[in-house]
C-alpha cells in the first residue's frame, strides 16, 4: 500500500464539505427530458410585437439596522434609573434636585433655622424644615448640616426614599 501526500487543495475542498454538510457538494438533479419533437407540421402563430414593458422599481424605504447593544454594558444602567436631570425644572426652590444643590451656609433666626443653599447655576435659595423640593424635602437643619429626604425610583421601578445629608463644612470624600 502506497500514502500519497494530499495536496492543499484537496484538504480545503474537504474542509468545505465537512462545514457546509454533504447536501451542498451533492451532484444536481438531471433536467426532466423534453419530449421529441414530432414530424408534424407546427402551427405557426403569428406574434403580436410585445408592447413596452414599464417596470416600476420599488422604493422600500430602507431603514438603518438597528443599533446593537454593547454586551459589556450592564442591562440596568445609572441612566436609567432616573438620576439625568430634567430639562425643565419650576422656578424657586421647588425646582431644586437634592443630589445637585449645596449648603453654602446655615443660619438660626426666631422662627427656626434656615439654610443658605445653592444649585449648579449658583443661584441661592434660602430654605427651611419642610420645603418640598423637586425630588425631595427639608427633614432637618442644624448648626452643621441639612438632613433631605430624597424620593426616588430603584432600576425595577420601586418607589425609594433615603435620607441625604449635606453638611456645611463637608468631610473629605462627601459631595
Amino acid at each position: 500500500m502506497r500514502f500519497v501526500k494530499p495536496s492543499a487543495t484537496l484538504i480545503a475542498a474537504l474542509a468545505l464539505w465537512v462545514a457546509s454538510g454533504p447536501a451542498a457538494f451533492a451532484q444536481a438533479k438531471p433536467a426532466p427530458a423534453r419530449p421529441a419533437p414530432s414530424k408534424a407540421p407546427a402551427k405557426v402563430v403569428a406574434k403580436k410585437p410585445a408592447a413596452k414593458a414599464t417596470t416600476k422599481v420599488a422604493t422600500a424605504q430602507i431603514s438603518a439596522p438597528a443599533p446593537k447593544r454593547d454586551p459589556f454594558q450592564p442591562l440596568i444602567s445609572k441612566t436609567d434609573t432616573g438620576k439625568g436631570i430634567p430639562e425643565n425644572l419650576p422656578p424657586g426652590p421647588g425646582g431644586l434636585m437634592v443630589s445637585t444643590l449645596r449648603v453654602e451656609g446655615i443660619v438660626r433666626s426666631q422662627s427656626g433655622m434656615i439654610a443658605v443653599i445653592s444649585n449648579p447655576q449658583q443661584r441661592v435659595y434660602f430654605i427651611r424644615e419642610g420645603t418640598a423640593l423637586y425630588d425631595g424635602s427639608v427633614e432637618k437643619i442644624t448648626l452643621e448640616a441639612v438632613t433631605l429626604r430624597e424620593r426616588g425610583k430603584d432600576p425595577f421601578g420601586k418607589q425609594v426614599d433615603r435620607q441625604v445629608v449635606k453638611r456645611l463644612y463637608p468631610r473629605a470624600g462627601e459631595q
